[in-house]
């Protein structure tokens, strides 16, 4: 083969350019290395300055609390509740009520809209047969007076308070 001065000098060229992109791609490869590098050295600083910030938060909150539970020792007297001082349920909760005095109003049990005018007053069913007026209504009236008188029961019942000592003092 016969290699002529061109022929090396374009051999040359393609070699030396060969060279320069593997150390511009080298140079790539480490640059973005570095580039990641940073970034996850920025994403801890990040954190530990989030850390270094709830620390803080903390450090503050406990001694703000001491310095509460010295207050409320010296000025309130306050404590934590006691297992003693829940109540069961709502008997309990009615027993620790105090009576009416005897000038205290009546309370008021329920409360209920009447009316007088027949305008409002709920239209009559009516038999599409017949035209005649239905005997539902009837039945209604009775349903009503039932629920009323059932009402009238359980507020007595609830009107009642049960005292655990009561039943040995009678």
């Amino acid at each position: 083969m016969n290699l002529t001065r061109d022929r090396l000098q374009s051999l040359g060229w393609v070699s030396l350019l060969a060279i320069c992109g593997a150390l511009t791609l080298g140079l790539a490869l480490h640059v973005n290395a570095v580039k990641s590098e940073v970034y996850r050295t920025r994403q801890q600083v990040v954190s530990l300055s989030r850390d270094i910030d709830m620390l803080e938060v903390e450090f503050a909150t406990r001694s703000n609390q001491h310095q509460l539970k010295t207050i409320n020792d010296l000025e309130f007297g306050y404590t934590a509740p006691l297992a003693d001082q829940y109540i069961e349920g709502e008997r309990q909760l009615a027993s620790l009520g105090i009576p009416r005095a005897p000038d205290a109003p009546q309370p008021i049990l329920m409360a209920e809209a009447t009316t007088t005018d027949r305008a409002e007053a709920p239209a009559k069913m009516v038999s599409p047969v017949t035209g005649k007026p239905d005997g539902s209504t009837q039945v209604q009236d009775d349903d009503a007076a039932a629920l009323r008188k059932d009402a009238a029961r359980l507020g007595q019942r609830l009107a009642k308070v049960d005292l655990p000592g009561a039943a040995d003092d009678r």
